[in-house]
Order: structure tokens, then C-alpha cells, then sequence
């Protein structure tokens, strides 16, 4: 990574932390908003923050790309569970595992193209 690109990735972490920390506030504060709109809001951010890196073409971290499709998923869950009242249970885990082995191929699957 050269300068211009580490100096671009600090400023795209800063308004990331930026906005999990409002976010994290307007949720506490909103506090009739629906069960997982906070974690969605989380994984938005994690997952855009990478958005922003891929296409200004700044290394990408798996880890924060993980962090934020599991926040998206289980968030998803949360408020789809609240708003919908699902008949049956549904087990989070197994989908967590799913989602993470998809996260993975696709993150080898993208490093190929390059």
C-alpha cells in the first residue's frame, strides 16, 4: 500500500468509527426502533467501509467483511423475528457457519479476479 492509500484507509476507518458511534447512540437514545436494526446498522457499516476500500482499491480485511455479514445476518434475524412474530424457531448457528464459508469463498473467489 503506498501513502496516498494509507492515508485513505485511516480517514475511511475514522468515518467508520465515526458512524458506529452515532449510530450506536441514535439506537440507544431510539429506543422504540424494532430488535436488530442496531446490529444491521453495524453490519451496514463494517460492510461498507470495505465497499469503500475495494473500490478505491485499498486491501480489503476479511475480518471486519466477516464481522459485518455476521452482524448483518444475526440483526436480520433479530427484526425479521420481532417484526414478522415467526411461527417456529429458527437456530442462528448453523447459519452463522453458512454465512461465514460463503463469506471466505467469495472473498478467495474476488482476490482471483485480481
Amino acid at each position: 500500500m503506498d501513502e496516498l492509500q494509507r492515508t485513505t484507509n485511516k480517514k475511511l476507518e475514522t468515518v467508520a468509527w465515526g458512524a458506529f458511534f452515532i449510530w450506536w447512540g441514535v439506537t440507544a437514545l431510539l429506543t422504540f426502533l424494532p430488535a436488530g436494526i442496531n446490529t444491521i446498522g453495524i453490519g451496514l457499516i463494517l460492510v461498507g467501509l470495505n465497499v469503500a476500500r475495494y473500490y478505491l482499491q485499498i486491501p480489503t480485511s476479511g475480518f471486519t467483511v466477516g464481522l459485518g455479514v455476521i452482524a448483518l445476518v444475526l440483526g436480520g434475524f433479530e427484526f425479521i423475528k420481532t417484526v414478522f412474530a415467526l411461527p417456529f424457531q429458527v437456530d442462528i448457528f448453523p447459519i452463522l457457519l453458512i454465512v461465514l464459508g460463503v463469506v471466505l469463498l467469495g472473498r478467495e473467489l474476488m482476490r482471483g479476479r485480481d
